[in-house]
C-alpha cells in the first residue's frame, strides 16, 4: 500500500487525507504539537486518518509528502521535515501563495530547502478546490504541475479519483502563479460585493484585474495559456464568486467597514491573498512593471484606503 504524509492539519490537508484514504493510500498527518495530534486522534475519525507530532514517525517510509500549510510558514515546515527524507519521495506543495520578502513560489522554496537528490520530485497542486465541497464528495478539477511530466503523472496517479479529476502540466510557474495571484483579484471582487455595486461592476473588475495578473505572470515565466485553464481562470471564478472563499470574505468585510486586523483575528483560516498582494507588488516594482490594480488593493490592505475610494480610482484607470 502506498504511504503519504501530509504536513499540516489545515482543512485542505485533512480533505486531501480523506481523498487519499478513499484511494487506498495509507495517510499520516503531521501536527504541530503532541496535544493537537492527541486531540485529533481522539475525535471521531471516519476516514482512518492518523495524526502525529513526531516528524520522523510521520515521514518514515512515506512514498509522497504533501505540504498543506500557509505559505508564510511553508519554508519553516520544509526545514522541519527535510532531514527525515530518506528515499525518492514525491514532494507536493498544495499551498497557494508567495513568500513575503522573497516573492518566491512554494516550489522554489522546496527546491531551495530539500537535498539536491529530491529536487526533481517537486510538484505543485492547484485549482478551483474549495475544501468543504471536496470533503462533501462533490466533483472538482485540479492541476498538478512539475518540471518533468513524468513526475506530474506520478502525482496524478496518487491524487486522481472519480470526483477529483487531476490534470497535468509542465508549467509549474503558471500553475502556482494562477493559484496565488487570483486571491488578490478575489479580495477586490469581495470589496465590490461588499459595496453592493452589482455583477456588472464585479465582472468588469475581474476582467481588468486578470489581464494585469496574466501580464505579471508571463513576465515571471508563466505560459499565458495556463492562466486561461483550470488552475488559472477556473480557480479565479470559484474564488471570486463562492461564499466559501476566504479571500472574497475578507474583501467583503473590508467593504462593510471592518478593519483588517479584526477580520484576521475573527477567522481560523488564512486568507493567502493578503500577504500575496504585498509580495506581488514588490515583485512588480523590482521588475519595473506597472500593476495599478494590485497597487490599489495593496493600499486598501495596508495604507487605509477605503474600498469605495479604491473602486473609484479603478474606474479612472486608462489602458
Amino acid at each position: 500500500m502506498s504511504k503519504t504524509t501530509i504536513i499540516g492539519t489545515t482543512s485542505w490537508g485533512k480533505t486531501l487525507g480523506w481523498l487519499l484514504v478513499n484511494n487506498g493510500t495509507s495517510v499520516k498527518i503531521w501536527a504541530r504539537t503532541k496535544a493537537e495530534a492527541e486531540e485529533l486522534n481522539r475525535k471521531r475519525n471516519p476516514h482512518d486518518l492518523s495524526f502525529t507530532s513526531d516528524v520522523a514517525e510521520a515521514v518514515a517510509e512515506a512514498d509522497s509528502l504533501i505540504w498543506a500549510v500557509p505559505s508564510q510558514s511553508f519554508r519553516q515546515n520544509v526545514r522541519q521535515v527535510k532531514d527525515c527524507l530518506s528515499k525518492a519521495t514525491l514532494l507536493i506543495s498544495a499551498a497557494k501563495g508567495l513568500e513575503l520578502g522573497t516573492g518566491k513560489r512554494m516550489s522554489e522554496v522546496l527546491t531551495e530547502e530539500v537535498p539536491v537528490s529530491f529536487r526533481d520530485n517537486v510538484c505543485v497542486l492547484s485549482g478551483p478546490n474549495l475544501s468543504r465541497e471536496v470533503a462533501r464528495g462533490l466533483p472538482a478539477f485540479s492541476v498538478v504541475a512539475a518540471k518533468k511530466l513524468q513526475v506530474a503523472k506520478e502525482a496524478q496517479r496518487l491524487l486522481n479519483s472519480p470526483n477529483f479529476n487531476v490534470l497535468i502540466s509542465d508549467d509549474i510557474v503558471g500553475v502556482e502563479l494562477g493559484g496565488a495571484l487570483k486571491n488578490i483579484v478575489a479580495l477586490g471582487a469581495g470589496m465590490v460585493d461588499g459595496l453592493e455595486l452589482g455583477n456588472n461592476a464585479k465582472a468588469g473588475f475581474i476582467a481588468l484585474s486578470w489581464t494585469e495578473v496574466i501580464s505579471l505572470s508571463v513576465a515571471l515565466g508563466a505560459k499565458k495559456s495556463t492562466l486561461y485553464g483550470v488552475a488559472g481562470l477556473g480557480d479565479l471564478i470559484t474564488t471570486c464568486s463562492s461564499p466559501l472563499s476566504r479571500n472574497h470574505h475578507v474583501g467583503c468585510e473590508l467593504a462593510k467597514g471592518r478593519c483588517l486586523k479584526e477580520i484576521i483575528a475573527s477567522t481560523h483560516e488564512v486568507a493567502e491573498g493578503i500577504n500575496t498582494t504585498a509580495a506581488a507588488r514588490d515583485l512588480a516594482q523590482k521588475m519595473k512593471l506597472e500593476t495599478p490594480i494590485i497597487d490599489i488593493i495593496y493600499k486598501v490592505l495596508f495604507e487605509d484606503l477605503s474600498p469605495a475610494e479604491a473602486f473609484a480610482r479603478m474606474t479612472k484607470l486608462k489602458d
